[in-house]
């Protein structure tokens, strides 16, 4: 059996429980923000369970970059759609995200007596594991995707451009010189094995279904929200427009859904920081934020109820874009024009994890001698010792309590 044929049939075969069993994990113990969710994904299924090689992990991580919405839940509604289809998606999302959602909807009910959580020793033990998963990611990942002076100057230059542009418009405008450099320069360079497809088992006219549906309803919704007078409706409208227009995902929503839902008085601006601070300390995406939202907001639907369907709305646009363009991109991919343009992408999301690597996951997490003790011992142990990342957030958390106490 050849090497590409080996590669399909791993990406085959799976069960919907399975993935959930293994995103439930995974979103229990993700912690860090996105670009540590992609370094959680690349250890667990690129190195431990071989899911899918390097470049095609690459590959789906640069679509998700391109794409708006939350990029590493992309990511691994993606995966779930390659291991067990429709159903798997569906099942990685709710695996990724239902622990911290729930922890934002019981927090939005008043579990406020865990206070503010900014300071707290273990949070912070938990950033430092964070640049140490990243940094084991930007490692491996340019071994495979940088092997060549060329290359390495591609993913330098895109972390210099998305430092001095610290926004969507710099992570977007790198990966873009990135594949117009890999088009240009890159067409010559040898390809160790040719790409095996993606196991895609989605319909192309379930594809075309769902990139019209999208399309539908980010210009449909604010007209039904306009004609009819549904708060539930205008809640829908907002998530979803938040959920299909936000570049760069995480952190960018924020201040979004903040103009969506303060000026209205739909929750003040007290609730919002408040549910802010709380969603630094949960796994999982960021974008659960939505859910909390949901349970504060005033008037109804709120609670759990208002929760969930705010969840719902601002994740809905990703299962649309992705369902309607995978099966397109895997044909594109492994076109050899579009190939060597990928080379430059891939190169570029390479130098995007070494900019996120810096700021702000080391500027945010590396403020003492104590803590880089314990990153490169985290590091240490992921990258050599090849201890779980479960074991590592527990251990990094206690080390870091640990030395607070001592301090």
């Amino acid at each position: 059996m050849s090497v590409a044929a080996t590669d399909k049939v791993a990406l085959r075969g799976g069960s919907a429980l399975e993935v959930l069993r293994i995103f439930l994990r995974l979103g229990l113990t993700s912690f860090g923000g996105p670009v540590a969710h992609l370094g959680y994904f690349r250890a667990e299924f690129v190195e431990r369970r071989r899911w899918l090689d390097e470049p095609a992990f690459a590959d789906v991580v640069a679509l998700c970059q391109f794409l708006p919405g939350p990029a590493s839940s992309q990511v691994g509604i993606s995966l779930g759609i390659l291991r067990a289809g429709l159903p798997g998606a569906f099942a990685a999302w709710l695996g990724f995200t239902t622990p911290s959602a729930l922890a934002m909807i019981l927090f939005g009910y008043g579990v406020t007596e865990l206070g503010d959580l900014s300071q707290a020793a273990w949070l912070h033990g938990l950033k430092i594991i964070a640049v140490a998963v990243v940094a084991q990611a930007v490692w491996g990942m340019a071994r495979n995707l940088c092997p060549d002076r060329e290359r390495a100057t591609i993913a330098v230059g895109a972390a210099i451009l998305a430092l001095l542009i610290p926004s969507a418009i710099g992570q977007i405008g790198a990966i873009v010189a990135g594949g117009l450099i890999g088009w240009g320069l890159l067409r010559n360079t040898a390809t160790v094995q040719p790409q095996a497809p993606l196991a895609i088992h989605l319909p192309r006219a379930l594809s075309l279904t769902a990139a019209i549906t999208f399309v539908a309803l980010l210009f449909g919704l604010p007209l039904l929200s306009a004609a009819v007078p549904s708060h539930t409706i205008a809640l829908v409208d907002s998530f979803y427009r938040s959920g299909a227009l936000v570049f760069g995902g995480g952190h960018v929503v924020l201040p979004l859904l903040q103009a969506e839902v303060v000026p209205p008085g739909w929750a003040t601006n007290d609730a919002f920081l408040a549910g802010y601070g709380a969603a630094q300390a949960v796994p999982g995406p960021l974008f659960t934020f939505a859910a909390y939202l949901g349970t504060v907001m005033n008037p109804g639907p709120n609670g759990w109820v208002g929760g969930v369907i705010c969840l719902v709305a601002i994740f809905l646009p990703s299962f649309l874009l992705l369902i309607g363009a995978l099966p397109f991109w895997d044909s594109l991919r492994r076109r050899a024009t579009v190939q060597s343009a990928l080379r430059g992408v891939n190169a570029a999301v390479v130098g995007l994890l070494l900019a996120a690597l810096y700021n702000p996951i080391w500027t945010s997490a590396i403020l003492a001698p104590a803590d880089f003790a314990i990153g490169i011992v985290a590091f240490l142990l992921l990258a050599l010792w090849a201890v779980p990342p479960w074991l590592v957030v527990i251990l990094g958390a206690l080390g870091a309590t640990a030395v607070a106490a001592i301090g």
